[in-house]
């Protein structure tokens, strides 16, 4: 499930987390290295079969074909192609693997080794399509509470995280956005 270079303290750590995280490599297109229990719920996919993929295919479905998320992408493009950007959330159209849409409030960040450079994509999926605010609330205290945690893991792996927790924040404005853009999904297949 972990490629080698991960180390067994923070292969661990994503394995135990009760909130969806995945690890892609910085290389190769950014290729998932590592998913977790929670991602697979969410997603429909089992880690055998994302591992080695870009999370990309979780844009297209097999009805609908591949969704715009022009907003989304740009956010996430300018995160991975500018080393001063150091983490992203925004709200992205994904596909379970039975083809169900959901909006997913994806959170990245990078994970950098000892000489500043970025070894690892560290990120957090949340449906947020069908939720309330008080369920992002406890998703945001979760994940909070998988990045502070994880922050010692990397110390002893030789890595850090930079910049995460003020990226979460709480915001209505999102969700509203998410079922937005879901209910304009599901009206344009309607």
């Amino acid at each position: 499930m972990a490629d080698q270079q991960i180390t067994p303290e923070l292969a661990n750590y994503i394995s135990s987390a009760r909130v969806a995280l995945a690890l892609a490599d910085v290389n190769d297109d950014h290729r998932l290295v590592m998913v977790n229990t929670a991602f697979c719920d969410l997603t429909g996919y089992g880690s055998d079969e994302v591992v080695g993929q870009n999370c990309r295919f979780l844009q297209v479905s097999r009805s609908r074909g591949k969704s715009e998320n022009v907003d989304a992408l740009t956010d996430i493009r300018r995160f991975l192609s500018e080393p001063d950007v150091q983490t992203v959330r925004t709200p992205i159209v994904n596909f379970t693997k039975d083809d169900k849409p959901f909006v997913n409030l994806l959170f990245m960040s990078k994970l950098k080794g000892p000489s500043g450079t970025t070894r690892y994509i560290f990120a957090s999926q949340f449906d947020v399509s069908r939720s309330h605010l008080s369920m992002l609330d406890s998703y945001d205290l979760q994940l909070s509470q998988a990045i502070s945690g994880l922050s010692p893991v990397l110390q002893e792996s030789g890595m850090i995280i930079e910049g995460s927790l003020a990226t979460i924040a709480n915001s209505a404005a999102m969700i509203a956005q998410a079922k937005m853009i879901l209910s304009q999904l599901e009206a344009s297949n309607s």
